[in-house]
């Protein structure tokens, strides 16, 4: 393939007569060698049909016809990636988080609505990035374009999806709420943002979202996880995209790429990978390391041993959990509820059965946290998977005279994007404590170059993207993700996080094995 002047392509092809009689204005120039070579006008609606026809290296006009709007110059892969977008209807970009898949798409969305292909645009994703990543990169790259933020009340959401905004961004759980006015709101194409969230297809979520789309939708799904936990996790994505693709129910897809093991043990088929991403295509994937010059991104183990009080519950626990596993078939329920009470004593509180709240000394926990604080040479990340503990250590830490700003899932949207925007743009040493869940998607905060998991997550996908939070384009300084452990529980689930276990997190056997420890 060879483009003439930027206005023809010069394509070699054994069968010409595919092409030509299909893409008008296409011309047979010669045969060589058994082997003709046909020229081809250079647009948008050749290129598409090429694709089809399976050469899907050609790339979109894109390239030759589109200024690219906004404050500042898209990086190569960026370019590719807009290109790709702009010739598939229906695609999937599996990028990996901070390689700037959000700007890539609203360039190539102000492409296509300049050709009046699409006319109004539905973007779905997380709360916590509606503003701080969607909004101020729809501004740094297509202001010219009307975006709306539907969010807050009944009315408000209302408001704006029944507008003239040209772009509307709205959370997951906002789209079930406002499921009838997002009929009415006629989208043509919807962008969901970190897609994992709609994984399971008998989910509310999912079915909502569904319903907006028709045959005709153009719809692009992006995430850098697509089967982070288990290869289950891509049937819901596969489904909503291509439904003719993949077997009628979970279950079936379960047993094509899930192989039984035990009563409640499923392992991953040796196909299964292979399986899905035949699956899902057309994608395109960029990782960190092929198009950005990141610092190295170093991990640390520290280990901090409970307190005498911490490690007598922990051991108390532990041994009802023995007199219950006795001759009984524990659930993958029960064992998640169990070992999320062992992490809650190694956190430095406990819920009780009535919802209060039992503290415990974890000085030894905290001492090498501030440790860390005063070794970062930048701001710091602290990952706590528990509200108590939040709060107890926003305490700690503002009694200690530091900077502290803490993000859970009770803090408001509004107030999450300006603690987010004191912390990038300060130019001051803070601390940021988070829920992980409440800020590990979409989010840069580069300002810190030090990560610090007071507690571990238990699901990797929500590990590698608040990892991610600091190692991302923009970041200029080495990172340093500290693990903080003190419990069995704690140190086989980092274990399971850093090596991803198979692509998942088996709850069951780890619960097992921890109780046998």
């Amino acid at each position: 393939m060879r483009i003439i002047d930027n206005k023809a392509i010069e394509l070699r092809t054994k069968y010409p007569e595919r092409i030509t009689s299909i893409i008008p204005k296409s011309k047979l120039l010669r045969w060589d060698g058994g082997v003709a070579t046909v020229i081809i006008h250079w647009g948008l609606d050749e290129v598409r049909v090429l694709h089809n026809l399976g050469f899907t290296k050609i790339p979109s006009p894109i390239l030759k016809d589109y200024t690219w709007a906004g404050i500042y110059t898209p990086f190569d892969h960026q370019k590719t990636t807009a290109s790709f977008l702009s010739v598939n209807r229906r695609a999937y970009v599996l990028s990996e988080m901070g390689t700037g898949k959000t700007s890539s798409s609203a360039w190539a969305l102000d492409y296509l609505m300049n050709k009046n292909l699409v006319k109004r645009v539905l973007i779905i994703c997380p709360l916590s990035i509606m503003q701080s990543a969607w909004q101020n990169d729809l501004f740094k790259t297509v202001m010219h374009r009307r975006v709306g933020i539907a969010h807050g009340t009944a009315v408000q959401r209302k408001k704006v999806i029944l507008s003239d905004a040209e772009i509307v961004i709205i959370n997951f759980d906002g789209v079930e709420i406002a499921l009838n006015d997002l009929l009415r709101g006629k989208f043509d194409m919807v962008i969901i943002d970190e897609a994992s969230a709609i994984k399971r297809q008998n989910t509310n979520r999912w079915k909502a979202i569904n319903q907006i789309l028709t045959p005709e939708s153009w719809l692009w799904l992006m995430t850098g996880t697509p089967a982070a936990q288990s290869p289950v996790d891509a049937y819901g994505l596969v489904r909503m995209m291509h439904p003719h693709k993949v077997d009628r129910t979970e279950y079936m897809f379960k047993d094509r790429v899930m192989q039984k093991v035990s009563t409640f043990t499923w392992r991953p088929r040796p196909e299964a990978n292979a399986y899905i991403h035949q699956l899902m295509q057309p994608a395109i994937r960029f990782t960190k390391e092929e198009c950005l010059d990141l610092p190295e991104l170093m991990y640390q183990t520290r280990d901090v041993p409970l307190t005498k009080q911490q490690q007598k519950y922990y051991d108390t626990l532990k041994r009802e959990m023995l007199f219950e596993v006795a001759g009984n078939e524990i659930t993958s329920v029960n064992a998640a509820v169990n070992m999320n009470k062992l992490l809650q004593i190694s956190a430095g509180g406990c819920y009780t059965d009535n919802g209060e709240v039992i503290d415990f000394d974890c000085k030894t926990r905290y001492n090498e946290l501030v440790n860390v604080i005063e070794d970062s040479s930048h701001s710091v990340l602290v990952f706590c998977a528990f509200r108590h503990s939040i709060a107890m250590l926003q305490e700690k830490l503002v009694v200690s005279d530091y900077d502290v700003d803490v993000i859970h899932g009770g803090v408001t949207l509004k107030n999450r994007t300006e603690i987010f925007g004191k912390f990038q743009t300060s130019g001051k040493k803070q601390v940021l404590v988070i829920q992980p869940q409440s800020a590990s998607h979409g989010v840069t905060l580069h300002a810190a170059n030090t990560v610090v998991w007071w507690s571990p997550t238990t699901s990797y996908e929500t590990y590698a993207q608040a990892n991610a939070r600091v190692h991302r384009a923009g970041q200029k300084n080495p990172c340093t993700v500290v693990h903080l452990q003190g419990s069995p529980v704690e140190k086989h689930l980092y274990t399971a996080l850093q090596t991803r276990e198979s692509n998942q997190i088996n709850l069951l056997g780890m619960y097992k094995s921890l109780l046998s420890s």
